[in-house]
Formats: C-alpha cells, sequence, structure tokens
C-alpha cells in the first residue's frame, strides 16, 4: 500500500499530514533546546557553588591540612568536573540534535513545497484541458442544433408549392454547410475528449501517484530521523554517564577518606604548646607573722597568670622574627617551615642564575640571538638574592639550634643539607655537585594513571590512553590542567580530572 495509489484523491489530508510532521520536528526541536539551557544553567549553578564554598585565605588553607576538611575541598572538584560534564551534554545535545535537525527540516520543507508545487500544476493542466473540452462540446452543440435547424428549413421549403427553384437551392446549400461545420466540431469535439482522456489517465495513474509516493517517501525518512533524534537524546547522556560515575565515585571515596583519629592527632601537634602544667599554689600563713606586702605572690600575682594564659589575647606579645613569642613546639614549627620557604625559593632562584647563565653563554657564541651585556643587570640581582637567602637560611638554621638543642639542631641541619641546602659556607661544594650529577633533570613530583583517553591536539598538549601510568612533571595550579612525562618521552598538559593520583 502506498499514498499514491489509495490517497491519490486525498490532497488536501497529504497537505495537512505533512505540514504536522514538519510541525513536530520543529517542536521538538524546541525542546531539546530548552533542555540544553536548563543544562547549561544546572552547570552555572553548580560550578558557583563549588566556586563559592572553595578553600580561601591561608587559613583555609591551613585547615585543608585536616581529612574532612580536604575531602570537601575535593567533593567541590569532583562536583566542578561533573559540572562540566552537564556542560557537554548541553553542547552535544545543540550540535547534534538541534543544529542537524533544524537544517534537514529546511531541506524537508523545501523537497515539500516542491511536491506541493507539482501536483498543483498537474491539476492546473488538467483543468485546463477539460475547460477546453467543454468548450467544444458547447460549440459542437449548438453547431449540430443550427444544422438540424437549417435542414429542416430547407424540408420545408422544398415542399413548398410557392418556392421557387433559387430559394429551395439555397435553402439545400444552406442546411449542407451547416451539417459539414456540425461534423467538423464532432470531430474536434472527439479529438479533444480523447487528449482529455489521455491526459487523465496520465494525472491519475502516473503523475500524481508518482508525486504522492515522493511526499510518502519525504514523511518517512523525516520520521526516521526524528527516531534517530529521540535516540540521540538517551545517548548522549549515556556517553558521559562513565565519566559522571566517575565524579560520583570521588565524591563518596573522599569521604570515606576521611580519618576521625588522624584529625584529632594532626590538631594536637599544631596547637600543643610545649609548658608543664602550673604547679600548686603555695599557702601562705599569715599568723606566722609574714606581712602581705612581702609576699612574692602577691606582690607580682600577674605573673602567676601569665604563665597559666600564655595566649591571652589582652596580653599578647609583638611577633618576633624568631618567633619566639610563640611556645616553643609552635617556634620550631614556624622556624623549621620557615627554614623550608627559604630552602625552596634559594632553589628556585639558583635555577634561574642557571639559565641565565646558560643563556648569556649562547648569545656570546651566536651575537645574532642577543646581546650577553643586557643579561648582566638579572644576573647580579640573582646574585644578590642568592647570597640574601643564603644569609637568611643561616640565620633560621641559627634560631632552629637554639630552639631544639644541639642534637636536634644538628639532626635539622643534615635533613637540609640532605635536599641540597646547608651553612653558608656549604653552598659552593654542594650545588656544584648537584650541577654536576643533576644537571637538566627535572624529578617527577608524582605519579598516576591515566582513567580516561585524551587526544591532545592543542599545541602544549599531549595525548594520552586509558589505563597507562604518567610521571606528574608540574601540579594543577587550580586552572585544571598538569603536565606529565609520559613512558614514550612525550610531555605535555592533559586535564587533572582525566587522572588518577597514585597512593
Amino acid at each position: 500500500m502506498d499514498w499514491g495509489t489509495d490517497l491519490w484523491d486525498q490532497y488536501d489530508h497529504i497537505d495537512k499530514h505533512t505540514q504536522s510532521g514538519h510541525d513536530l520536528v520543529d517542536k521538538y526541536i524546541k525542546f531539546v533546546k530548552e533542555r540544553t539551557e536548563i543544562e547549561q544553567s544546572y552547570a552555572k549553578q553548580l560550578r558557583s557553588l563549588s566556586k563559592k564554598y572553595a578553600k580561601r585565605g591561608s587559613k583555609e588553607e591551613q585547615d585543608c591540612k585536616f581529612s574532612n576538611h580536604a575531602s570537601l575541598q575535593e567533593i567541590l572538584n569532583e562536583l566542578n568536573d561533573y559540572a562540566g560534564q552537564r556542560e557537554l551534554i548541553a553542547e552535544n545535545m545543540m550540535t547534534g540534535i538541534c543544529v542537524e535537525l533544524t537544517k534537514y527540516l529546511q531541506e524537508l520543507k523545501q523537497e515539500r513545497k516542491t511536491h506541493l508545487s507539482d501536483a498543483k500544476k498537474a491539476q492546473q493542466v488538467l483543468e485546463s484541458s477539460f475547460k477546453q473540452l467543454e468548450s467544444i462540446k458547447k460549440r459542437y452543440a449548438k453547431e449540430w442544433a443550427e444544422s438540424e435547424k437549417a435542414t429542416q428549413q430547407a424540408e420545408k421549403t422544398e415542399s413548398d408549392v410557392n418556392a421557387t427553384r433559387l430559394d429551395v437551392d439555397k435553402a439545400k446549400q444552406h442546411a449542407h454547410a451547416r451539417t459539414h461545420t456540425a461534423e467538423e466540431c464532432r470531430n474536434d469535439y472527439a479529438a479533444q475528449l480523447q487528449k482529455y482522456n489521455k491526459e487523465q489517465n496520465f494525472y491519475y495513474y502516473s503523475e500524481i501517484p508518482q508525486i504522492y509516493n515522493k511526499m510518502q517517501d519525504m514523511d518517512e525518512r523525516r520520521i526516521r530521523s526524528l527516531a534517530e533524534g529521540y535516540c540521540q537524546f538517551s545517548d548522549i547522556e549515556k556517553k558521559v554517564l562513565p565519566i559522571i560515575t566517575k565524579c560520583l565515585e570521588g565524591i563518596s571515596s573522599a569521604g570515606r577518606k576521611i580519618n576521625e583519629k588522624q584529625d584529632s592527632l594532626l590538631f594536637i601537634e599544631q596547637h600543643k604548646s610545649g609548658f608543664e602544667r602550673p604547679a600548686d599554689v603555695e599557702f601562705e600563713d599569715y599568723t606566722q607573722g609574714i606581712r602581705p606586702a612581702t609576699s612574692e605572690s602577691s606582690l607580682n600575682p600577674p605573673k602567676v597568670r601569665a604563665k597559666l594564659w600564655p595566649f591571652s589575647k589582652k596580653h599578647k606579645p609583638p611577633a618576633a622574627e624568631d618567633f619566639s613569642h610563640l611556645p616553643p613546639e609552635q617556634q620550631k614549627k614556624r622556624l623549621q617551615a620557615k627554614i623550608d620557604d627559604i630552602t625552596k625559593e634559594l632553589a628556585k632562584t639558583q635555577d634561574q642564575s642557571e639559565a641565565l647563565e646558560k643563556m648569556k653563554g649562547v648569545y656570546e657564541q651566536n651575537p645574532q640571538m642577543g646581546d650577553p651585556s643586557s643579561l648582566e643587570p638579572q644576573i647580579s640581582e640573582t646574585a644578590q638574592n642568592i647570597g640574601r637567602l643564603r644569609g637568611e637560611l643561616a640565620k633560621y638554621e641559627t634560631w632552629l639550634s637554639e630552639a631544639v638543642g644541639g642534637e636536634e639542631s644538628s639532626n635539622a641541619i643534615n635533613n637540609n643539607t640532605q635536599h641540597g641546602v646547608g651553612a653558608a659556607d656549604q653552598f659552593p661544594s654542594i650545588y656544584s655537585e648537584f650541577d654536576d650529577e643533576f644537571e637538566d633533570v627535572e624529578t617527577p613530583v608524582g605519579q598516576c594513571t591515566a582513567l580516561y583517553t585524551f587526544e591532545g591536539n592543542s599545541e602544549g598538549t599531549v595525548s594520552i590512553t586509558e589505563g597507562e601510568m604518567l610521571s606528574i612533571m608540574e601540579d594543577d595550579k587550580g586552572d585544571g590542567w598538569m603536565r606529565v612525562l609520559r613512558a614514550s618521552g612525550d610531555e605535555g598538559y592533559i586535564p587533572s580530572s582525566y587522572v588518577k593520583l597514585a597512593p
């Protein structure tokens, strides 16, 4: 069964049905657009939410050392990645469904317009042929009536005894002419009728069925494309479900990582003062003739209270550079942290100095690349910074030695020496050995495993495959990218959310 055979006389219904199909496609496109707007708005709100509760300032960074605080930051990061997947769903729906169906709908509308126009033209041709047939038929009927009338008049004239021979001949000639004209009209009518029947047969059995069958094929293609669009609505989201599942698993994993005992120990380490508990207050016997004015405890009671409450905000001493205003344990921690910071800054400055020296050597060998003398101010400034940092390092190590005692200070200094930094007079030999053994070698800061395949098509990126082990050369700085090194030697940036850090 097809439209051309069974619906040959249903032009109006075919017109309405095809228009209704196109309206449905347009309706579905609008529906998907609104869905993408919802997804984009949802993703935007999720990103704003994660940004709102993300760590800000040094205090929150300090709190992030606790597992329950750190887990919240992990949850916020996973939520941010989840928002990215919602944005990806919206983008794919817009390009894969809305854009494609909109383009296809325009083609369908033009095709439908062409088919309906062809059907109208065919109908107009047949109607014009029918009007011509009716005109010839009317003329034939008129001429035949005139011929009959002329023949009757000739017979009447011939039977009239008073009519002359001339009148009779004239009447017969007129009747003969009318009869001849009527015969010609009859032949024209027969020919036109045959032509019209042929055209009508072609119209109903060939032309219209072909047009309607083409419209049927067009409508079925529309239905098939719409069905594919319906499937895409689900498939697009299914494609990102593995990553969404990973994000949700990451949130659950962040909850499982929390260690309440470890957080309590860390809190103790951060805030224990190292002071001994206050001794009992001695009894002062006034019956033995001891005057209150001579009592040391009554003369200077604030001193006892100062020892009882060393962290009183009302009597907080000014901050000292050696942190001597802090309790012993906190002083040692702050001094060690300061030493670590200076050590990192010193290593960074020395790397900068080495780079400037190498650049100067390149300029000396290739003057066209630059003027070596232009680097002298930077080299001089870097050398001054190195000297300043070495002096500060020695100063803080001395204070740490005084705080922890000779043995602990010795261990701390030895530990620093093993990391490439010692006292001021030890720097030349240590760094020369370091340069000889590890020149131009960058040490990975960690390991990770690729969770998904990433195609690094942009400049500076590198392609990775799912399950691949990678070395982390530079951590994520907050922009969502990290620099990694593959086993093949390829190095570049990848999205941080595409890998899992090794334990």
